[in-house]
């Protein structure tokens, strides 16, 4: 399924700064990057959840925020991209 992330990290203080740099790894590591701090992730149900859960602990709930948008598995009829950046197809070939 197709999940949309993004988040919006309080960076007023080292802990935040330190918290974003986390949230953002956290993200690389599973998804794909489409903009600042939004990241498409292609994942099956049980990996989502444990995303899910691995970011929670990581923010700040009173400052920082946290969003999930649910494309399921048609998401290529839900995704529109105009401008700059190729979009790319998270389910073809990757070469290393």
């Amino acid at each position: 399924m197709m999940v949309l992330i993004s988040y919006d990290v309080c960076t007023m203080d080292s802990e935040g700064k330190k918290r974003l740099r986390k949230v953002a790894k956290e993200c690389q590591n599973h998804a794909q990057r489409v903009q600042n701090s939004v990241f498409e992730a292609d994942l099956d149900y049980s990996s989502f959840l444990k995303l899910k859960e691995k970011l929670t602990t990581l923010i700040n709930p009173k400052t920082d925020s946290l969003r999930f948008y649910y494309l399921g598995n048609n998401w290529k009829r839900r995704v529109e991209h105009i401008g700059a950046k190729e979009t790319y197809d998270p389910e073809g070939v990757i070469i290393l």
